[in-house]
């Protein structure tokens, strides 16, 4: 029986999301539905947490993202070497919103990529552990 958290999403083709996502992340497929375009749903995890992924299908009021529209939830990875999963992520033919980009002071790196049916994910790879009050005092230089 499983306990925890899922995130929940739709797209327009599970089977061809899945098959993206593989190719950028170490997913762990747990289920995999076989069946016509709108009737698929797959569930995975990646690094520890579960996405539970289905199809478009507006009898069951299951909407996916419409191109051009703002998305305000995003997924957040933190990966073991950004570089090469931005890499795996541009090969993937998802669309560049931010590059690589390291930020010294803050003791990272992040990057920004939608993927084909417009979720947004950013990378996250930590180089050094800074401490909630020192990010604080950092941003507060740009904030205040």
């Amino acid at each position: 029986m499983f306990h925890g958290v899922e995130f929940d999403f739709v797209v327009k083709d599970s089977k061809a999301a899945l098959e993206q996502y593989k190719a950028i992340f170490d997913v762990e497929v747990v289920e995999e539905t076989n069946f016509k375009v709108g009737n698929n749903e797959a569930v995975f995890n990646i690094y520890g947490t579960r996405f539970h992924m289905l199809d478009e299908n507006h009898e069951y009021q299951l909407f996916a993202p419409k191109e051009g529209d703002t998305q305000s939830f995003w997924f957040n990875i933190v990966v073991p070497d950004i570089k090469e999963t931005y890499a795996k992520a541009i090969a993937a033919n998802v669309k560049e919103i931010q590059p690589v980009t390291r930020i010294e002071k803050m003791g990272v790196s992040n990057a920004m990529f939608a993927d084909s049916n417009g979720y947004v994910w950013m990378l996250h790879e930590i180089h050094r552990e800074v401490s909630f009050e020192e990010r604080v005092d950092i941003l507060s230089e740009d904030f205040e």
